[in-house]
């Protein structure tokens, strides 16, 4: 494809050699102001023969539909064969008188697009050979048929051009809002040298201001990979990134992704050797960017409101989007902390990495539980097996995005309380919306939110840390406090009356 002024000088210089003219105009159509717009304009084969470089963009001449030759074709819509200039009133000397050439004949046709209407005006002037014939005409109708469908494709591309740079200025401005500063770089660095327990599973990093995870985030970082392949400045400016980059949303926030990649560390230093180096950095970027720009809706929601990322991606929309922001940070100056790999090792970690942010997807979660399940009881299960391994590392990254119901009892009531915040919201847009939301997010039965957590834990996070604790060992304090949230949950199921809040949110509206 070619943009509309290259396609332009291409269409005079054919039409020239069809008819044998010793000059050619083309006019394009301003729908908005009703004129012509010469696009090129008494061009002849001295300018140079289908040689692009030659062709230079005329001074712009406009003049409304309806003045001279081309102004009465586009006002009729009808071809325009004139033998003789100068005898027809329609004729304008000026030109001629202005640059001494002398116009004798004229062959002036419209330029059609596909629904019929015009968009421009070719012109012939000055026949090389006598006056031009009615083989001239039909061979310029024909012509100017496929003229119109190349004007019309050859704009099409330009808008599409345009598109493009209109998109590439606003992923720059995005890009400087959305990336850290170096103040803030030199605000995390020089790291501690030690950070007591982080490596705990029932750390509660609620209270904790984003920098402060920021700088915890890096220290886990560098203590579990080192420098010798990454850059601690650089690795410093992705976390504080990925930070920016996580909505201010009750749940889906900063503050969870940082808490998922804490619980995905604590399971590596506590399982030494289950994961591979490659592994375990692929785990930890995954578990730390998974629900990057997560926009505290869920899936189901992004697909019935047509939102635009439902028509990218129709399965695991979120999850994909949250990978490709995980690849877009990566792209940005000074934010690759992958770029001292080699470029198999690259790939390989980056397609982890979207293994790793897709299985938080929970409609996958069962897929993996039951193959990891089956191949476990069979016997057949062994970390010699790539595809168990991947398995593997698919129920730990759900195991952690989950790892809240793993904390101890207040951090876990804390946490409950701000996802419940989100899933009421949703609810509200739902109904604003005329659909109706599942009881769990709607704020109007609020005994639900007991009995909504028993079956949660019941149903997905017992039997994720189950198998997760059967495989990888060093997991199983995520199990032993789940199962003590769980009786919790159940007491408090048990004394629930009717439409009791026991959370005491289901009359907050707004998050702050």
């Amino acid at each position: 494809m070619v943009s509309t002024d290259i396609l332009v000088r291409k269409i005079i210089d054919f039409a020239q050699h069809l008819v044998q003219a010793d000059r050619a105009s083309l006019f394009l159509l301003d729908s908005e102001t009703n004129e012509l717009c010469a696009k090129l304009f008494d061009y002849g084969h001295d300018a140079g023969e289908c040689d692009d470089d030659a062709y230079q963009p005329t001074k712009e001449i406009r003049f409304p539909v309806g003045v001279g030759i081309a102004g009465y074709v586009a006002e009729t819509k009808q071809l325009v064969n004139i033998r003789d200039a100068y005898e027809d009133h329609r004729f304008n000397r000026t030109v001629d008188q202005k640059t001494g050439y002398k116009t004798k004949s004229i062959l002036c046709m419209p330029i059609f697009q596909s629904s019929g209407n015009i968009i421009g005006v070719v012109q012939m002037v000055n026949k090389k050979t006598g006056v031009f014939t009615k083989e001239d005409e039909s061979n310029f109708e024909m012509f100017a048929v496929y003229c119109g469908l190349a004007l019309h494709h050859a704009d099409l591309f330009d808008k599409i051009k345009k598109s493009e740079q209109k998109y590439k200025v606003a992923l720059e401005v995005l890009s400087y809002h959305s990336t850290c500063s170096d103040m803030e770089v030199n605000q995390v660095l020089p790291l501690p040298e030690k950070i007591v327990d982080i490596d705990r599973f029932d750390l509660n990093f609620m209270a904790v201001d984003d920098m402060e995870k920021a700088r915890k985030a890096v220290y886990m970082f560098n203590d579990l990979f080192g420098l010798t392949k990454f850059d601690l400045e650089c690795v410093t400016r992705f976390t504080l990134t990925v930070c920016k980059n996580y909505r201010r949303v009750p749940y889906h926030n900063w503050t969870h992704g940082f808490s998922v990649a804490n619980a995905m560390y604590a399971i590596i230093k506590h399982s030494p050797g289950v994961f591979d180096q490659k592994e375990c950095l692929a785990l930890f970027i995954g578990a730390l960017c998974h629900d990057l720009d997560h926009r505290g809706k869920d899936n189901k929601f992004m697909i019935e409101s047509a939102s635009p990322l439902a028509n990218m991606y129709t399965t695991s929309t979120l999850e994909h989007h949250h990978f490709n922001q995980t690849v877009a940070i990566l792209q940005q100056e000074g934010h690759n902390i992958l770029q001292k790999l080699e470029r198999e090792e690259y790939r390989n970690v980056l397609e982890i990495i979207k293994h790793c942010i897709l299985a938080t997807d929970l409609a996958l979660f069962f897929k993996y539980k039951t193959r990891l399940s089956n191949a476990v009881e069979n016997g057949d299960f062994t970390f010699e097996n790539p595809k168990h391994r991947s398995l593997v590392m698919a129920v730990a990254m759900t195991g952690c995005d989950l790892s809240a119901s793993a904390k101890p009892w207040d951090v876990q009531i804390q946490t409950v309380k701000v996802i419940f915040q989100e899933f009421y919201q949703q609810g509200d847009e739902e109904k604003r919306a005329g659909r109706q939301p599942i009881p769990m997010m709607d704020r109007n039965k609020p005994e639900r939110q007991a009995a909504s957590q028993v079956e949660f834990l019941t149903q997905i996070c017992i039997p994720c840390y189950t198998l997760l604790a059967r495989v990888v060992p060093g997991s199983e304090p995520l199990l032993e406090q789940c199962q003590k949230n769980l009786e919790r949950w159940k007491e408090l199921c048990e004394s629930v009356e009717e439409s009791q809040d026991i959370l005491g949110i289901a009359n907050v509206k707004q998050y702050k």
